[in-house]
């Protein structure tokens, strides 16, 4: 009988079989410390490397090291991004940064129990969806809030709960697809409503609306267009008016505001609706996201009449939208931040939409003085930014950073991206651009090592 360490027929080395290899000592202290679905996964590209002829050696302890190097030196999946950008709430890098206080409390809750269904008062069971539901009340003014794991769960549920067999009159004008797949006609499928458009692309009417209530009409949804804008012959209904209509006809009006606006607008976002506005102007229920203007977790906010949310409350797709206790605990701290006078500076979304542009120059300055210490031939150079997360398209953020010659900036790009610290920036023709406005506190020195690595003279 051949040995495993034979040399096969094709020429290269036979490896163990994954099972056996598996069972090897030094692979089952790598299965404690690992665990084994990893580990399995490090064997497999293991014994596929001596199948290829990519490594010398099919006898198990060599394998066994090799396993190691694999486990050892495999990247997180998720990692830190230094974003480049000058895009605030950016989507592919998780929107927005939390709050140090935030992240804490987060970190604290989920380091031991807590009581996210327990109700202190009488120790039975409570609900989580209500958690919050005292701050978000008193910082809105609303009768009733709920939290749901994100913005466009909140409108699911809320169409499923209140619409479900019926119609919901949509401007044609709002029918629109918000980003990431996220179509309003195909949540209405989904819900089990029926969509129906009503008025044209480009202007609708109080009286489009009316025209279209039949006796299965449930609702009117309004819809912020959040990620484009339509200018020059155009027309929307006012929210008083349109919600007069609607409670004419005994008929819900809820609106999808999508970027959870609650202090004054900043820089960039000066078309975006404030929820305390969207209630006091006749909305029934509010949808919006927790993790864009407010700068907090990924959740989504149903706020409005208590009869409403109750029913939203009751209903089981609920249940399979609930949020998380470190949602749930990040979005609790942000709100607190957000009452507290000055407490919006700690927040990085709006610390980064407020940033002076005197002092963004400032920190380029410094960045490509630094560089060119190393022989890394940066610029000073003005930049757009913007809000981002689907807020106030074409109102960009005047900001400051540094251009970096280079012939092939795709390159340059990737390599970034795959520097030990990741980093997001600009491509622009003859080179790329870091702008500065979203580059963090601290991160700096991180985000300096890493272009001098990929950019700097070879050594």
């Amino acid at each position: 009988m051949r040995s495993h360490s034979d040399i096969a027929g094709t020429g290269g080395p036979r490896p163990p079989a994954v099972g056996r290899l598996l069972q090897h000592p030094d692979v089952v202290v790598l299965i404690a410390r690992h665990g084994r679905a990893a580990t399995t996964a490090a064997v497999k590209t293991a014994v596929e490397e001596v199948r290829a002829g990519m490594s010398a050696s099919g006898e198990g302890r060599a394998l066994a090291q090799r396993v190691a190097q694999l486990l050892d030196g495999s990247p997180r999946q998720l990692r830190r991004v230094i974003n480049g950008t000058g895009v605030v709430i950016h989507t592919n890098l998780g929107r927005a940064p939390l709050a140090s206080r935030a992240a804490a409390r987060a970190a604290d809750l989920a380091a031991g129990y807590s009581n996210l269904e327990l109700d202190l008062r009488t120790g039975r069971r409570g609900d989580r969806h209500s958690l919050l539901a005292d701050i978000l009340r008193r910082m809105v003014g609303v009768e009733a809030a709920m939290v749901v794991n994100n913005g466009a769960a909140a409108v699911l549920l809320g169409l499923t709960a209140l619409c479900r067999g019926r119609e919901v009159l949509v401007s044609r004008g709002e029918a629109i697809e918000i980003g990431g797949g996220f179509r309003i006609p195909d949540i209405l499928r989904l819900s089990g409503a029926k969509l129906v458009e009503v008025g044209t692309t480009n202007r609708t009417r109080v009286s489009d609306y009316e025209r279209a209530c039949t006796p299965r009409t449930a609702a009117f949804l309004r819809v912020h267009q959040s990620n484009f804008r339509m200018t020059g012959f155009t027309e929307r209904p006012r929210l008083p008016d349109l919600a007069a209509a609607a409670h004419r006809s005994g008929l819900h009006l809820l609106e999808d505001v999508g970027s959870g606006l609650l202090p004054p607008a900043p820089a960039g976002a000066a078309h975006e609706v404030r929820l305390g506005r969207s209630w006091a102007e006749g909305a029934d229920l509010i949808f919006c996201s927790g993790d864009k203007l407010l700068g907090a977790s990924q959740a989504g906010l149903v706020l409005g009449r208590a009869e409403l949310v109750e029913r939203l409350h009751r209903h089981p797709l609920a249940r399979a939208l609930r949020p998380d206790k470190l949602q749930l605990a990040a979005l609790e701290e942000t709100l607190r931040c957000i009452e507290e006078p000055g407490g919006l500076e700690r927040i990085p979304v709006w610390a980064m939409l407020r940033a002076d542009a005197r002092w963004l120059r400032r920190r380029s300055e410094r960045w490509a003085e630094r560089l060119r210490r190393v022989g890394v031939p940066a610029e000073v150079t003005s930049t757009e930014g913007a809000a981002g997360g689907g807020t106030t398209p074409g109102d960009p953020l005047p900001s400051y950073g540094i251009h970096i010659p280079c012939p092939r900036p795709g390159m340059v790009r990737r390599r970034l991206l795959a520097a030990e610290t990741a980093v997001l920036c600009l491509e622009r023709p003859g080179g790329i651009v870091i702008d500065a406005r979203c580059v963090l506190p601290g991160e700096d020195g991180s985000l300096l090592a890493a272009l001098a690595a990929v950019l700097g003279p070879a050594k």
